[in-house]
């Protein structure tokens, strides 16, 4: 008789087990998701910031990294300044696309994918040149107009 007891108890405390297990698992992946969320926000707003996207984020991100980035490149050599401070301007945005690459897939994927990182830096490489030769088009077209900031 005990026996039957014992066998009949078996399944319920397998079940039980079961269902905790789930709720652990279940309550973990919530979590999880919640900080993938998260993080994937910060880096979309962060990335949108720095990126061409955002028309006002040159006055106060953009140009002072790029001056920076320039001032760091000028301890060495005078001459670089300029040319450093054009590719960290570059720099700033080809970071804000990809950060706004990162973000969004946080947020807006479903599944958990492997992710495949010289194939994201390369297109986000890819489409900052392009956003760049495309401005840099409509400056020598004169459809764009840039203040003079060297006046001769």
């Amino acid at each position: 008789m005990q026996t039957v007891e014992k066998v009949n108890q078996q399944p319920h405390l397998a079940a039980d087990s079961i269902q905790e297990q789930l709720q652990q698992t279940a309550s973990g992946d919530l979590n999880t998701n919640v900080f993938k969320k998260l993080r994937g926000g910060f880096f979309l707003v962060l990335g949108y910031l720095l990126s061409p996207l955002c028309w006002w984020n040159d006055l106060l991100f953009n140009l002072p990294i790029a001056y920076g980035f320039g001032y760091l490149c000028s301890l060495f050599s005078p001459n670089l300044f300029m040319p450093c401070a054009i590719v960290g301007y570059w720099l700033s945005n080809v970071i804000g696309i990809l950060l706004m690459q990162f973000g969004s897939q946080d947020i807006f994927q479903k599944t958990s994918k492997e992710r495949n990182l010289k194939k994201e830096l390369f297109s986000g490489l890819i489409s900052s040149t392009v956003y760049t030769l495309v401005i840099i088009a409509l400056v020598q077209l004169q459809i764009i107009d840039t203040p003079d900031l060297f006046p001769r």
